[in-house]
């Protein structure tokens, strides 16, 4: 963004005060993300929006239960009660050569884990559905459940109902394909793992459906919100609709993406990021098909893709991976063109068609770095149709850290737009090196420093921190003063990454 010059600051700093107040952002004591420029006006130097990416953890999961097998997807995952839950389908594709002929083909299934910490995941035995003569697994939904609405266990989407009118024996949905007729239906349980059929008629019929479509209840505009996949002008595409129940749906729109191309996308996953519910996250699946590749065939598994090419090209040659975006309305996003999750360095089991799809949900979880905060955990698979189970790898992240505002040492800063807040201190998360840092200045509306919050009031900080207060010398921190009125955050960085900021009640340091 262009940098305003001196002479502008100062025209701006004659507005009148009502006209700036009614301009403002209100963003009261709510926790803002750096995913986008919604909040900043200028900015300058090296500073710029950084896409930030995951680091690769352990497989924490395989499908090697004979119920489940090589194509497992459309997972869900979200904590709940003290209780990491996991929902993902059983099935398996036999056209991939020997390797997975091992196992016979079954049919589709949709399965159950838990973890206590999200890394170590168990399969409880629950005997609702019986496979091979026995029901000690961990099958929750077989095909005979939903046959009266033609419903299909392969394309499924689990979550909480956190609507507070929710009666509590429907707390539980699962959002699922079916046929009679043909659209969207959902089930519902108490305990989130016995369901019953909760619409006999479908919520939504406009639209392709053949992914992993799924609802949420939105805690800030108190309504829900379904997300399904349509074909756009022959590409795959994501549509949306909204509705006080969630028992039927309006005709849907499609999404927006400003300045990014029009590319096919599987899976949606968008949901209200937990820490900041008024904006949307989404981690859809991108699917590329540039046919075979010279390189193609310099990957593991070429017989493998050969094989899978006899029953359709495109499962022999297509690649995913995954995208990152945000919303402040939940249609028009924000999306990254660039890959969050890359097929990466591992060369037979995540460069498949299918491979690299993320798991709708983000949850938290302790770093197994000693005194380490806690951290954010994602999921996504590998492995997909290759042999006889499919992987599920764990990638960590930064709490907040999708995207950030990053400068190198040289330096950089951004300004942001006129703001209210509501509150007594600054904390920003944010991350430094050691030669590195961060100032911040208050301003007006108009663009001048106020005085004692000024750059040069403000030492600089050196940090790793995902709440650290901002202290300028000789008020400690404290903007009680400031609350309610229209202002303006300047953040100067070297060597930084900031990734949000939010306005908190006073505390007093102690030195």
């Amino acid at each position: 963004m262009p940098r305003l010059d001196v002479a502008v600051l100062a025209a701006l700093s004659l507005l009148p005060v009502a006209a700036i107040a009614q301009e403002a952002i209100d963003i009261g004591s709510r926790l803002e993300l750096f995913v986008d420029d919604f909040l900043i006006e200028e900015m300058g130097g090296g500073a710029e929006l950084e896409l930030h990416h995951p680091r690769r953890e352990e497989i924490a999961f395989r499908t090697d239960a004979p119920w489940e097998g090589n194509a497992s997807t459309y997972q869900s995952v979200f904590f709940d009660d003290g209780v990491y839950r996991m929902y993902y389908r059983g099935g398996h594709y036999l056209h991939s050569g020997g390797a997975a002929e091992e196992l016979g083909e079954h049919p589709w299934v949709l399965c159950y884990a838990e973890s206590d910490d999200g890394i170590h995941w168990r399969r409880p035995e629950l005997g609702i559905v019986e496979y091979d003569g026995s029901s000690a697994n961990n099958i929750i939904l077989d095909e005979a459940m939903v046959a009266s609405i033609g419903g299909d266990p392969a394309h499924t989407a689990v979550f909480r109902d956190a609507n507070p009118d929710c009666p509590e024996e429907e707390r539980y949905k699962i959002i699922i394909v079916g046929s009679e007729p043909t659209g969207l239906y959902y089930l519902v349980s108490e305990d989130g793992m016995r369901f019953q059929i909760g619409s006999p008629e479908p919520i939504q019929t406009d639209g392709a459906f053949d992914s992993q479509n799924l609802a949420f209840w939105d805690p800030v505009r108190e309504e829900y919100r379904e997300y399904h996949r349509g074909f756009r002008d022959g590409v795959r595409d994501i549509m949306t609709a909204t509705s006080p129940t969630i028992s039927s749906f309006p005709e849907p729109r499609w999404l927006a993406y400003p300045g990014a191309p029009a590319q096919h996308l599987y899976t949606n996953h968008i949901q209200p990021y937990y820490r900041a519910p008024h904006i949307f996250v989404g981690f859809p699946a991108r699917y590329t098909d540039r046919g075979w590749l010279d390189s193609l065939h310099d990957l593991p598994g070429r017989e493998e893709r050969l094989s899978r090419s006899e029953a359709a090209g495109r499962f022999g040659t297509a690649i995913t991976d995954a995208l990152f975006m945000s919303s402040r309305d939940g249609v028009t996003f924000h999306r990254w063109s660039e890959a969050f999750i890359r097929p990466g360095p591992r060369q037979r089991e995540s460069w498949t068609y299918g491979d690299n799809y993320p798991f709708w949900g983000v949850l938290e979880a302790a770093s197994p770095l000693e005194d380490a905060p806690n951290e954010l955990s994602l999921y996504a698979s590998e492995g997909y149709w290759v042999g006889t189970d499919t992987a599920f790898r764990r990638y960590s992240l930064r709490i907040d850290g999708f995207v950030s505002v990053a400068a190198p040492f040289a330096g950089g800063d951004i300004v942001t737009k006129p703001l209210v807040f509501d509150g007594g201190a600054l904390a920003i998360n944010a991350e430094t090196s050691g030669a590195g840092g961060i100032q911040v200045e208050l301003q007006t509306a108009g663009g001048e420093p106020i005085p004692g919050y000024s750059l040069d009031d403000c030492p600089e900080i050196v940090c790793d921190n995902l709440s650290h207060i901002v202290r300028w010398t000789g008020n400690a921190g404290d903007l009680r003063e400031l609350s309610g009125q229209p202002v303006r955050v300047r953040f100067a960085l070297r060597d930084a990454d900031l990734y949000s900021m939010q306005f908190v009640p006073f505390a007093k340091p102690v030195r």
